[in-house]
Parts: C-alpha cells; structure tokens; sequence
C-alpha cells in the first residue's frame, strides 16, 4: 500500500468512526448549563484524554497483540466483525441514540468530570476508534514513515473534534436534527463497507495460509 493510499484509509476510517459531527448533540447535552469557558475546558481535555489513547494504541496495540498470542488476521476479522456493528447502529440509529443516554446519565449523576466520561471515553476514543486504530497500526507494520501518518491522522481528527465541539451551538442549529440523522446513516454505511474489507483482508491471509 502506499503513504497515500494508507494516508486516505486512515483518515476515512477514523473520521467515520470518531464522527465528530455526530458527537455535537452529546457535548451540547454534557455541557449545558456550564459558561462558555468551562466549555472550552472540558473540550481541551477531552481530545488531549483522547490523543493520548489512541495514540498509544497505535504504537504497543500491535505489540500487545503479539503479547496475547493474537495473530493480526484474527484481531482484522474480530475488529472487522465489531465495526459493522457499529455501522449498523449509526445506519439504524441505535448508536445517537445510545450516545444521548449516556450524555443524560453524566448530567444526572452530576459527574466532575465529564471531559473523561462520556466525552473521551466511550465516545472519542471508544471501542470502534481503538480497534480501527490497531488495524492500521497493524497494516503500517512498524514502518517509520507509516506510523507517523497514523498518528498524525489521529491528532488531526482529534483536533477536528476541538473545532467541532467549539462551532457546536451553531453547527446544530445548521444541521437540524434531520441533517444529523442523515449524515450519520450515510457515514454507517460507508463504515460498513470498510469493516467488510478488513474482514476479507483477514480470511485471505487465513485462507492464503
């Protein structure tokens, strides 16, 4: 694979996955009531939190793996098999909807924190973003150069998401509720079809071997 080819998978694949649009509604809903500089607080901390994961899966998820006896064609099928899941869920809309009750169950419970739960985790760097994340590290197979584009992708989809919850009051208003639903089923599908190529990457090694 190419820097380029591998530089547009990453960034589709993260971007999709993370769907800092979609996350609008949540931060709206864990932060209200809070001034706009506290806003700004939680949102720092959140994607710092967040860079942090991912990027430290990017660079021992790999080694991990190998720790576990996991072969990289298992985890490709297993991550595969978990990001479809979360495409049918966004196609479905099963996955705002889950979202939004986290969201309500941080403002209930009063947490301190919300920039760690559910901003950070599950929601950035969640399940799907960690898995993605140990995909592509596992496709740069520990080439320099690769693995620099990785992270590099990672920042910068995290960075998106800063400007994204700070724009979100008005992104919300533009979007509506019926533009958000739109664009998250759209992006589901097109997860989908990515978490079926990692799922055929893996049986043809499997299969090959």
């Amino acid at each position: 694979m190419l820097p380029l080819d591998y530089l547009i998978s990453a960034a589709v694949t993260l971007l999709v996955v993370v769907d800092p649009v979609g996350l609008v509604p949540t931060f709206l809903a864990v932060t209200a009531g809070l001034p706009r500089s506290a806003r700004r607080s939680v949102a720092w901390r959140a994607v710092v939190i967040a860079l942090g994961i991912l990027t430290g899966t990017a660079l021992i998820g790999d080694w991990l793996l190998r720790q576990l006896g996991i072969t990289l064609p298992a985890f490709r099928i297993a991550g595969g098999l978990l990001l479809f899941s979360i495409a049918s869920e966004m196609v479905l809309g099963v996955r705002t909807e889950r979202q939004s009750r986290d969201a309500e169950h941080a403002v209930e419970e009063h947490v301190r924190n919300v920039a760690v739960f559910p901003l950070a985790i599950p929601l950035l760097a969640g399940p799907g973003a960690i898995t993605a994340t140990v995909l592509l590290a596992g496709q740069a197979a520990l080439r320099p150069l690769y693995l620099a584009i990785l992270i590099s992708v990672i920042a910068a989809v995290v960075l998106l998401c800063l400007l994204v919850f700070r724009l979100a009051s008005r992104i919300a208003v533009v979007i509506g509720t019926t533009g958000s639903l739109v664009l998250s089923r759209l992006l589901g599908v097109l997860l989908a079809a990515l978490a079926v190529q990692f799922v055929i990457d893996g049986l043809r090694v499997v299969l090959g071997g």
